[in-house]
């Protein structure tokens, strides 16, 4: 059966929570990995694992546990990249699934937004979390478990 993996250093709140309640409805293990603790509820398929402090420390312990086949859920462009190198299906926690096809061309726009901010460019950043946020991505987890565990 294949895992879930969660980049939990910058998942929201309300992701954390449908991941649970998905966890638990279909007996799937689930690990929130972050460099802090995470508050999760008691559970046998959902666990946290806190990693020490540094940069990529909990990227670096996500790519070393993935199997192939696991489901990674991160916003982390270059942390999806590496997972779907290593046989990883990967969603971010606005239910868009990741893969070869597209997550290079994503890669280089993230670089090409970081270069025009450094210059001094106002980019403006992500929009908040919202209720169809919430919804495409409890579809589409929901889709990905119905057919993968």
């Amino acid at each position: 059966m294949p895992s879930l993996w969660v980049d939990a250093d910058a998942c929201p709140r309300a992701a954390r929570e449908i991941i649970v309640r998905a966890a638990e409805r279909t007996a799937t293990p689930t690990w929130f990995v972050a460099n802090h603790a995470v508050p999760l509820p008691p559970s046998k398929w959902v666990k946290g694992l806190s990693v020490s402090q540094g940069f990529d420390a909990a990227d670096n312990e996500i790519v070393e546990r993935l199997t192939q086949g696991d489901l990674l859920i991160t916003s982390d462009l270059p942390l999806a990249l590496e997972a779907i190198e290593h046989g990883a299906r990967v969603m971010t926690t606005r239910g868009e699934a990741l893969d070869a096809n597209n997550i290079r061309a994503r890669v280089q726009m993230r670089d090409f937004m970081e270069t025009l901010r450094a210059s001094g460019e106002h980019t403006g950043g992500p929009s908040g979390y919202s209720d169809t946020d919430r919804r495409e991505f409890a579809n589409a987890l929901d889709r990905w478990l119905a057919k993968n565990a």
